[in-house]
């Protein structure tokens, strides 16, 4: 995986270059972030550059509040929450019941944000932080495709490191202060525990089989299915090699 630092927006990075099964994750082909509210000309330009579809998995009153303005790109919304944020601080839920959550009543967007990734083309997804509703579908995505469980299980746990360290401090005292009965308030809006999407992964495994069953299960065509590890995976033999300057 590489990161790619832009001023205005958060643990952009694109996701190639993990171990997968008979090669490894294309390069160029999928990125993850936070929101691309804050970007400035510079740096849209710089978005505009690698990517050709946005899936933004906002709700529509954070996408109210920051405005994704990208012209030449096509945006698709996915709003992976049903029902407000907020109770997830006030009935105190940890980040693995948030995660099952978005797997048991999300399935429909997920398997449509899985669908775009599939068509091929260079793909942005992206939340408000780019850590838990995006964690969940890039992983989703990658696994179904063969990519390395524990590779996947890194880039996730990387996403927290990306975040500034006074947007943690300010989040985690600004949720302290309004739901101070919350245990996991401060892990929910800044962490991204490894061993979290490590058991949401295997929780899919317990219940549906895999990733690409969970997919399957949930509408995806076998077709789709090997349209999804053509356009991720780059065969072992195409890789470049090490010393290899392409």
């Amino acid at each position: 995986m590489t990161v790619i630092e832009l001023d205005g927006i958060t643990g952009f990075r694109d996701v190639g270059g993990i171990p997968a099964a008979g090669g490894v994750i294309r390069t160029g082909q999928l990125f993850r972030s936070g929101h691309l509210a804050g970007l400035g000309e510079e740096a849209a330009d710089a978005v505009r550059a690698r990517i050709r579809r946005i899936i933004d998995l906002r709700a529509d009153d954070e996408v109210a509040e920051d405005v994704t303005a990208l012209e030449g790109i096509a945006i698709t919304r996915l709003p992976l929450y049903l029902g407000s944020t907020r109770s997830f601080f006030l009935e105190d839920y940890s980040l693995g019941e948030i995660y099952a959550h978005l797997l048991g009543r999300s399935s429909v967007q997920l398997v449509a944000a899985v669908r775009i990734i599939a068509a091929g083309e260079p793909t942005l997804v992206h939340c408000t932080a780019g850590k838990d509703r995006t964690g969940v579908t890039i992983a989703l995505a990658l696994a179904a495709a063969g990519a390395d469980r524990e590779a996947i299980v890194s880039d996730y746990a990387l996403t927290a490191q990306l975040i500034p360290d006074e947007h943690r401090r300010a989040t985690s005292e600004r949720l302290a202060a309004k739901y101070p009965q919350s245990r996991h308030a401060w892990m929910l809006a800044t962490e991204s525990p490894a061993e979290v999407m490590r058991a949401s992964l295997a929780s899919v495994d317990a219940e549906w089989g895999s990733a690409a069953d969970y997919l399957l299960a949930h509408g995806f065509s076998i077709e789709e299915l090997a349209a999804l590890r053509a356009a991720l995976v780059a065969p072992a033999s195409a890789a470049p090699s090490e010393g290899d300057p392409s």
